[in-house]
Formats: structure tokens, sequence, C-alpha cells
């Protein structure tokens, strides 16, 4: 299929589904540069569905960039929480700290210039820069990878140099460089409600006429992906040092998984272990004291993007009142203080 022969009527076609099938989301209400990053940041590994709760919180709780930099980062890491790569958030408070000290509180108002801010990628540059200031900047990601895929049967690997390349020019020849942010919005919509991952409803489809794995009976073979790295797998035991209705835990500070999240007391390992094992090292030692009280361990299973962590928690009362490094907490304080998911899942549980 030649590229300059779909343009046109594709970009009609879409716009034209996009009026009857566009999504009512509050962030495109808006043209303040401010709430439209927000979005796009939350929305990076989030459905929809789940991110417009967290967009009314921070946008309540953080209705500028500069009561977001003004904020504690374990006040914007709690109501990051359970959304998951928490970097994002950390980022978030980051940049707005960079906007509000270089950039007196303004976001840029140019592609370049956005892409230098930490967390801002092509993609989101692209999405402010459409969307809040009509740049002709066309949006890349999965759901653009996959309509782009499909209507011109490409079956190079959408995350390898050439693909990018590849995909980045058709994007920019497809984009409708008088109403990018229109444009933008309805070709994402139209990969996340039509085109979708898993048996699309193809003959209902007001693009089949243009798309080519369509029409080779080859919808569910593209796009194509890289052979994904094994994830790499670990193992945690938290123990749940409790004294009283107290319990002990510290922040996260490595460079790691959940940095600047809090946890238990913690023993890691490379292999599945036992009680009786983990018993025996200093550190539980020190943790647990004399005569502590074990209660029957709980174990959850934790998927990451690169890494499945298997954690066992231990619950035990401890007798001593304090632990080295760890930080006293009552119930109250604990709603306080930002947790992974899999931590919350566990007090919830209690």
């Amino acid at each position: 299929m030649n590229r300059e022969s779909v343009v046109l009527p594709f970009r009609t076609a879409l716009l034209g589904w996009y009026k009857t099938h566009q999504r009512e989301l509050p962030w495109r209400q808006t043209r303040d540069p401010y709430a439209i990053w927000l979005s796009e940041i939350i929305l990076q590994q989030t459905r929809v569905e789940q991110g417009q709760a967290y967009y009314h919180l921070f946008m309540t709780t953080f209705p500028t960039v500069q009561h977001l930099a003004a904020a504690p980062l374990n006040e914007v890491l709690k109501c990051w929480q359970g959304l998951g790569y928490y970097s994002r958030a950390r980022n978030l408070h980051a940049t707005a700290i960079t906007l509000v000290n270089d950039y007196e509180g303004r976001f840029p108002t140019s592609y370049e210039h956005l892409l230098k801010l930490k967390g801002v990628g092509p993609y989101t540059a692209a999405a402010i820069a459409s969307i809040a200031y009509q740049l002709p900047h066309a949006v890349l990601d999965g759901n653009v990878f996959r309509v782009l895929a499909r209507l011109f049967l490409i079956d190079t690997p959408i995350h390898s140099t050439e693909g990018k390349k590849q995909f980045t020019s058709l994007a920019d020849a497809l984009l409708d460089p008088n109403h990018p942010d229109t444009y933008n919005q309805a070709i994402m919509d139209f990969g996340a409600l039509q085109c979708v991952p898993a048996k699309p409803n193809c003959e209902a489809c007001h693009m089949k006429g243009f798309c080519q794995a369509y029409q080779h009976d080859a919808v569910s073979l593209v796009p194509v992906r890289k052979a994904e790295t094994p994830k790499r797998v670990r193992y945690f035991y938290y123990f749940v040092c409790r004294h009283g209705d107290d319990l002990f835990l510290r922040e996260r500070t490595n460079k790691d998984v959940w940095h600047h999240l809090w946890e238990f007391p913690l023993v890691e390992t490379e292999q599945p272990c036992t009680l009786e094992t983990l018993l025996t090292r200093p550190e539980v030692k020190t943790w647990l004291g004399d005569t502590p009280t074990l209660h029957q361990p709980v174990t959850l299973k934790h998927v990451l993007s690169h890494q499945i962590i298997h954690a066992t928690f231990i619950p035990v009362d401890i007798q001593q009142s304090t632990i080295e490094t760890y930080t006293r907490l009552s119930p109250t304080a604990m709603e306080a203080i930002p947790v992974s998911r899999m931590i919350d899942l566990y007090l919830s549980n209690l």
C-alpha cells in the first residue's frame, strides 16, 4: 500500500470515527500543560480506568506545579501508592521542582525543551506539545504502534532501532498538522477501543479498507516485539516485628525496586530459604531479641516488568521496644508512609 495514497482518507476516517467514539476524559477538558503532563505520566503503564482516580487525587492534592514541588516526596509517593513503577512519581516530583526553580513554574512551549525535563520522553513531549500547544508532533505509544503495524502490515520489531525509525516516520506522515491534538487523541483512542491487542472486531472496523493486516489475514501477527529477557527471580523474607500495636519499618534507600518506599526488616536470598535457616542469621537474631513469638507466615507473589518477587511475611511479637536502624510506627503513623503495593496488600489483609 502506498503511504501517500492512504494519508488523507485515513485521517478523514479516523477523525470521523473519533467524533462518535471518543472517550470523555477529565484531562481532555483543558489545555493546561500541568494537567496534561500529570495525566500522561500517570497513564504510562496504567490503564485509563485506574488512572482517572489517581489523576483526580493528584489534581486535588497538588492543584498546581508549585503545590507538587513544595510537597515532601513521601507525600507524593503515598498518593502514588498502588500505581507501581515508582520512578514515575520520583521523576514527577523532581521535574516539578525543576519547573519551579528553573522555569518560573511554567512549562516549556517547545517539544525540544519539554524533552529536557526528567521523566519526559518523546511520547510524553509529543502529547504535551500537541494537546497543550497544538504543535505538530505525533505520539507513538503502544496503541499507535499496533494501529500502524496492522494498517501497513509492518513486521519490523517495534522496539528495534530500525522499527522505531520506521514507525516514527509513518506516525509523522499520517499526523494532521492542522489538528495534531485531535488526531493524536483519536489514534490513541482507536487503538484502545477498536484496534485492541486480542480479537479486535475487524468486521465492524471503519478502517478495514485501509488495513493490510486485515486484508492478508495477519491481524494477530503484528505488531512484532523482540523476545523478552527472562525475568529475575528474587526471594524476600519480611519480619513483621510488632511491639504492642506498633510496627518497625525503614525507607529503602538503595537504587533498587521500590526506592524511597518503606518496608519491614528484610532478608533477601537467591533461593528459597527455610524459617529455621533464617532464624540463625545474626541480623534476624538482633531484630527478634529474646523470646519472640512467631506467627503463621504469609506468602505473596509480585510480578514486575523485569522481575518476579516471592515475598514471605513472618509476623513476630517482640519484647524489646526498638530495633536499631528501623523506625517504630503506630497504626496512625503507618497511614502516612508510602509502601509498596505488595506490603499494602499484606497490611490490608491483616
